[in-house]
């Protein structure tokens, strides 16, 4: 999940680059939502503001169908709210190997 597009596709070659394919991408919550719902993936990176809202709901229906996520935040812990303070996160910009570093926690 990611709003702007320039960063989707990094993080969408990060990741394949990393050995990962990419299952889907989501670029607004109402695109995110019904991915998170349905869709058939091993993990999540989820930006976590979309255009002004915020994707703990995503990351809430991720967490009852227990598919780990990180989040990638350019704006620090005082976004998380509370259940989301510990959660495996990144700070944007970041590199491949800081990529690769958080979803080896998330990914066992």
């Amino acid at each position: 999940m990611e709003d702007e597009v320039m960063v989707a596709m990094y993080v969408e070659d990060l990741l394949v680059e990393l050995g990962f394919d990419v299952a889907g991408m989501a670029t607004s919550l109402d695109q995110a939502l019904p991915l998170a719902l349905e869709g058939d993936f091993d993990f999540a990176v989820l930006d976590v503001n979309l255009d002004g809202r915020l994707s703990f709901p995503v990351a809430d229906v991720l967490r009852q169908r227990g598919i780990p996520f990180l989040f990638a935040s350019g704006y620090g812990s005082k976004v998380f709210i509370e259940g989301y303070h510990d959660a495996v996160r990144i700070q944007k910009p970041f590199l491949g190997q800081d990529l690769a570093q958080a979803i080896s926690k998330i990914v066992h």
